[in-house]
């Protein structure tokens, strides 16, 4: 079903595509630099994510010989207790026997439960992990457009010592700035790779939390772009 999950491959060649048109339009500029390092990210993405829907061989092979020895145990256990139980045994060594094996029942269960969800606990910690990259590199994005105010280009506006100088046409800030939100939203992307074929809610709310995060940050972008385009409506 190609037009119904997003390509990691797909995304990475927008990016590329993306850092391209930046670097023709502003030639050395930082928002180059850093289309590239979301670039370099998505090519670690992409690797990770075919790593991670992989199953872990070694790590199940261990689990299953641990979940064997630990049943063998408890197995064990069970009848070593009742061939020590008799007509003439106390109560209260039956209920300290049977004390005891429920306390190795409970061991057991304890491990057996951790043990199942190794796998799926180490592949959130590692995609929560590059989760957060792609979160830190959203709030990178916005403060490369920030200082980029469209009311410093109108005739009225006076400069203070302090104010930062846009040193661009309307056009070319325009241009700026849709680059950014293009940024936002391919990250967003990113972020939505990892919940394509997983139903692990933490992951799935990490994901949420991104894409509302650019959303965000893409209107606040929109919103100077609509100021610089409102002289051209009258």
């Amino acid at each position: 079903m190609p037009y119904r999950t997003l390509s990691a491959e797909k995304i990475e060649s927008t990016i590329e595509t993306l850092q391209k048109r930046i670097e023709e339009r502003f030639p050395g500029r930082g928002l180059s630099k850093l289309c590239g390092e979301l670039l370099a990210i998505a090519r670690e993405d992409r690797e990770r994510l075919s790593w991670q829907t992989k199953p872990n061989v070694l790590l199940r092979t261990g689990v299953a010989v641990a979940l064997v020895l630990g049943v063998g145990a408890l197995a064990w256990s069970a009848m070593s207790i009742g061939s020590t139980i008799s007509v003439d045994t106390e109560a209260s060594n039956v209920i300290q026997g049977l004390d005891a094996v429920l306390n190795v029942v409970a061991l057991v269960g304890a491990a057996i439960w951790f043990l199942l969800n190794l796998e799926s606990n180490m592949r959130r910690d590692a995609v929560l992990k590059d989760l957060h990259e792609l979160r830190s590199i959203a709030h990178v994005v916005d403060m490369h457009q920030l200082t980029k105010d469209p009311t410093t280009l109108a005739d009225t506006y006076t400069r203070t010592a302090s104010s930062d100088h846009v040193a661009m046409s309307p056009f070319e800030l325009v241009r700026y700035l849709d680059y950014c939100s293009e940024m936002l939203a391919l990250t967003g992307k990113l972020a939505a790779l990892y919940m394509q074929d997983v139903r692990d809610p933490v992951i799935i709310d990490t994901v949420s939390e991104i894409e509302d995060l650019t959303g965000n940050l893409s209107r606040k972008i929109w919103q100077k772009i609509m100021i610089l385009r409102e002289p051209a409506k009258t």
